[in-house]
């Protein structure tokens, strides 16, 4: 399998680099990285580690600006892309078809292919030009999916909530995951 992992300057830069690490340990999966300058910021300004270190996770890493790169052609088969802190920005720049870079230009190529593209926006509340970008990607065949927090899992600490995003995302894509299955049935 074949992902590609785009990481853009929303908050939650964490949950990239817990899925990048995750998807390391599968030796089934080749990742493609796309990490932006408003991403680099953000795993400054949010975590102690290094770009160098999470650029290692990955299978392949690209410049936000290689638009020359395989994963920006329909012809470089991939079962899926994940943006995963997506800022509103992004998002927008899909929605719209502005492809003024190789994030916004392999999104677009999932789309126009059919394949799976997975976006978690991190913003709240969502305005209303926010709902109807997301309206618009997921009537495009997009997975629109918040990183919301749950409670049924009984969440001790905040990476209990993390990992729990990430094997939703995982499991979205039929990949191994620890997602625990929700059952109120009362067994006889």
């Amino acid at each position: 399998m074949r992902l590609i992992v785009g990481m853009t300057g929303a908050s939650g830069v964490v949950l990239a680099v817990e899925l990048l690490r995750r998807l390391k340990e599968i030796d089934s999966v080749e990742t493609h990285l796309i990490i932006t300058q408003g991403a680099e910021l953000t795993i400054r300004d949010e975590t102690n580690y290094d770009i160098f270190e999470i650029r290692r996770l990955a299978d392949c890493v690209y410049d936000v600006n290689q638009m020359d790169a395989s994963i920006a052609s329909g012809s470089f088969l991939v079962d899926g892309m994940i943006i995963v802190p997506c800022t509103m920005k992004t998002l927008a720049g899909i929605a719209a078809g502005y492809c003024e870079n190789l994030l916004l230009r392999a999104a677009d190529v999932c789309i126009k292919e059919n394949r799976k593209l997975l976006l978690v926006p991190r913003e709240m509340p969502f305005s209303r030009i926010h709902l109807r970008n997301m309206k618009e990607l997921a009537d495009c065949g997009a997975i629109i999916m918040p990183p919301v927090m749950t409670f049924y899992n009984t969440p001790k600490n905040i990476d209990v909530q993390i990992n729990h995003i990430v094997d939703k995302i995982l499991q979205l894509f039929n990949l191994p995951n620890d997602m625990k299955e929700w059952n109120s049935a009362i067994k006889i």
